[in-house]
């Protein structure tokens, strides 16, 4: 079983950035594919980004990409996630997830279903 745990959220002025630290325990997930989602109030959660287990590859939702940045620090058993040109829109709850398979598709990993374990979010706030 594998526990996550989002940290790193707040309150940030539109323009301003944020790393969100998800950190792992019970189990490595040095071989996991992991992900980034959000959900914001009356929206259903969506995807924003994900990374292979090893950093070979990434994929990021329209919306986000060249603003946020994924990363990983297996020795750590931690993924960030690095939020830059915040914008009011962003706000959300983020949630991390872990993909316990060892197989990773840029597409597949948009989606939900693909993932085994999840953190409790973190809330992030955007003021305009």
């Amino acid at each position: 079983q594998v526990h996550l745990v989002e940290s790193g959220g707040g309150l940030v002025q539109a323009g301003g950035s944020l790393r969100l630290s998800c950190a792992a325990s019970g189990r490595t997930i040095s071989r996991y594919a992991m992900g980034w989602f959000r959900q914001a109030p009356g929206k259903e959660r969506m995807f924003v980004a994900s990374m292979r287990w090893n950093g070979g590859s990434t994929e990021y939702a329209d919306s986000v990409k060249g603003r946020f940045t994924i990363s990983r620090d297996n020795a750590k058993n931690t993924v960030y996630l690095q939020m830059n040109s915040l914008k009011p829109e962003d706000t959300a709850v983020y949630y991390c997830a872990a993909d316990a398979s060892d197989w990773y598709a840029k597409s597949e990993s948009r989606r939900q279903t693909v993932y085994d374990y999840w953190g409790q979010g973190t809330q992030v706030t955007v003021s305009s």
